[in-house]
């Protein structure tokens, strides 16, 4: 999420040192596929590594809806998260292996290994419906945060989530 109203452009071609090139807020979620409502979120500051969320968000989500499997980008691709999802949650777990993205060789790890050589092509295409969900919400609430403060911004993040869930109700309904 942007943290302010300018625009990507116009910070590129001012000649300032600016916060808003380091900085972010960072905004992840795991929703479901259907029906787009989001499950899981967690919001920090960014830049970060995503695979960290992954524990957090997944066992937030999981207290609300019932998963059998998971899709996740290659960020989140870490033995340890295929572990905790598999072991922990009993789910499973689909994720761009490593040599999927130009790596040589088998990626090292049981679940890893297997993804690699077993890959879900057809099941892992309907990962870009979280890309549709990122989209509708900057579309139709804009993808600039109001707020000042890192707290504040977390909680016009979770807001967001929160309004997002209740236009799709809303419309289903």
């Amino acid at each position: 999420m942007e943290t302010r109203h300018s625009s990507p452009h116009f910070i590129r071609c001012s000649k300032r040192e600016s916060y808003h090139r380091r900085f972010w807020t960072k905004l992840t979620i795991l929703c479901d596929t259907r029906t787009h409502l989001i499950a899981g979120c967690l919001v920090r500051p960014g830049p970060s590594y995503d695979f960290k969320d992954w524990p957090r968000v997944l066992v937030e989500a999981h207290r609300r809806v019932v998963f059998d499997q998971i899709l996740a980008d290659s960020g989140y691709d870490s033995e340890a998260n295929h572990r905790f999802a598999r072991h922990q949650l009993g789910i499973r777990s689909t994720v761009i292996a490593c040599n999927r993205r130009g790596c040589a060789g088998l990626p090292t790890g049981t679940y890893r290994r297997r993804m690699a050589s077993h890959f879900a092509r057809k099941t892992y295409g309907n990962r870009w419906q979280v890309e549709s969900v990122f989209s509708r919400n900057k579309r139709l609430l804009g993808s600039a945060l109001r707020a000042r403060s890192a707290g504040t911004r977390q909680q016009e993040c979770y807001l967001r989530v929160l309004t997002h869930n209740l236009m799709i109700v809303r419309r289903v309904a």
